[in-house]
């Protein structure tokens, strides 16, 4: 189950959004019974870069006892 406040990875790259398929995100509300969920993505400084609907299928629950984290350079738009 995955819960409002859990971490989680993206399974697929959401271009638009400028996120990849890794990057990890922060469950901001879960919609029906766990078909969807808004995602916040965060940067190092703890702005809001992203908030994006995804489905169930399109994000994994991070093990946070079992997970490293790895830096992606953010590609911003000039």
């Amino acid at each position: 189950m995955i819960h409002e406040n859990d971490l989680v990875a993206i399974l697929i790259d959401l271009t638009g959004a400028k996120l990849v398929r890794g990057d990890i995100g922060t469950i901001a509300m879960v919609h029906g019974n766990q078909q969807a969920f808004e995602v916040e993505f965060v940067n190092a400084a703890g702005k809001t870069i992203a908030v994006e609907t995804l489905y169930r299928d399109q994000v994994r629950k991070i093990d946070q006892e079992m997970a490293v984290l790895h830096v992606s350079e953010l590609q911003l738009a000039v």
